[in-house]
């Protein structure tokens, strides 16, 4: 009898452990993920800050391009997407921090914005060389978007060390985009009248974390009028349809890789600036610029 109470004695001392093992196992758990989710709340908090400020410069810039143009037809266009970027900023600020879907939408909003803004900084600054030099109202103007970019940089430093837990950046990205416009022959041509094709080389870096495998690589070449060289197709980009004057499919290990591209160019070509933009995975990773002087 002694020895069945010790044996039921025995297995009650294990139940009780492993129980409070559990609760042990169960606490961590629990205090684990109140952490994480903390750590997510103010990534979001950040996000959102981040956000704001971007909208508010690009606003600016418009400003800032508006005080060097006199074309109107640019001037209604600029106005038009510097409105659309005022709304957007104020359904940004009645947003809540903790409304994921609005602010994943509003984000996304926010790339598209900032490539639009793109092309027309490119445009405007074409125009520019062409004209006048800066004013002294754009110097002030570039004054304020510099404040504005500190701030921001400060936010980003910040957001960094949040975002670390979350992702693993993996974009691809293209350095050295160079541009070599060339005659008939193959050789280098350096009046814009002898021109019959473009070169267009650059390297993707190296990036472990990248998925491998085959991609397709769009180069989008554009004259001093921002004209699409050679448009053979379009391919999609911030939910938009993009021509491109060539696309090339590459096998893609993680390491570095060297592309070249060909660019015929029967049409009539202008002096000015030339502009290749790269992009691959719907992103534009990198671009370059050559001037054709005459």
């Amino acid at each position: 009898m002694q020895k069945k109470e010790t044996i039921i004695i025995a297995i009650a001392a294990v139940l009780i452990v492993l129980l409070g093992v559990g609760v042990f196992y169960f606490y961590r758990q629990h205090e684990e993920q109140k952490q994480r989710n903390a750590d997510l709340e103010e990534l979001a908090r950040l996000d959102k800050k981040e956000m704001e400020n971007e909208y508010t410069q690009f606003a600016l810039q418009y400003d800032e391009l508006k005080k060097s143009i006199k074309d109107d037809s640019l001037m209604q266009q600029l106005d038009r997407e510097q409105r659309r970027t005022e709304e957007l900023l104020e359904e940004l600020r009645r947003v809540k921090s903790n409304d994921a879907a609005e602010i994943a939408r509003l984000k996304k909003e926010l790339a598209t914005v900032r490539a639009v803004l793109r092309t027309y900084i490119y445009q405007v600054d074409s125009l520019q060389r062409l004209n006048q030099d800066l004013t002294a109202e754009r110097d002030e103007a570039r004054a304020r978007y510099s404040a504005a970019t500190t701030q921001i940089s400060s936010l980003n430093t910040e957001r960094q060390n949040l975002s670390e837990k979350v992702a693993i950046a993996s974009q691809l990205n293209a350095t050295g985009v160079s541009i070599a416009p060339q005659k008939k022959n193959g050789k280098n041509a350096r009046r814009s009248k002898d021109i019959r094709r473009f070169t267009v080389s650059f390297t993707i870096t190296r990036n472990v974390t990248a998925e491998t495998g085959n991609r397709y690589v769009y180069v989008r070449l554009t004259k001093p009028s921002n004209e699409v060289i050679n448009a053979s197709g379009t391919f999609n980009y911030e939910n938009r349809a993009l021509e491109y004057s060539a696309s090339k499919v590459i096998e893609y290990t993680g390491q570095e890789l060297g592309v070249t591209v060909y660019i015929p160019a029967d049409e009539f070509l202008s002096k000015g600036q030339y502009t290749a933009y790269i992009f691959c995975d719907g992103q534009m990773i990198g671009s370059g610029s050559t001037e054709i002087k005459r």
